[in-house]
C-alpha cells in the first residue's frame, strides 16, 4: 500500500467516524425532542384556554344555527 492510499484510507476512516458521531448526535437530539414533545402533549390544558374555547364554541353555535 502506498503512502498516498494509506492517507486516503485514514481520511475515509476519519470521515466515517465523523459521520457516526454526527448520527449519534442527531439520534440523541431526536430522543430529547420526542421526550419534550411527550411532556408538552401530556400537560393539562389551562382552564382559561378551555373557557376561551367554550365561549368560541357557543358563539359559533348561536351565530351559525
Amino acid at each position: 500500500m502506498t503512502e498516498k492510499s494509506r492517507l486516503l484510507d485514514d481520511d475515509l476512516a476519519v470521515e466515517d467516524m465523523d459521520l457516526d458521531e454526527a448520527r449519534l448526535r442527531q439520534q440523541a437530539i431526536g430522543v430529547k425532542l420526542r421526550h419534550l414533545f411527550d411532556e408538552v402533549v401530556n400537560e393539562p390544558v389551562p382552564d382559561e384556554f378551555l373557557d376561551i374555547l367554550r365561549r368560541a364554541d357557543l358563539g359559533t353555535n348561536e351565530g351559525g344555527a
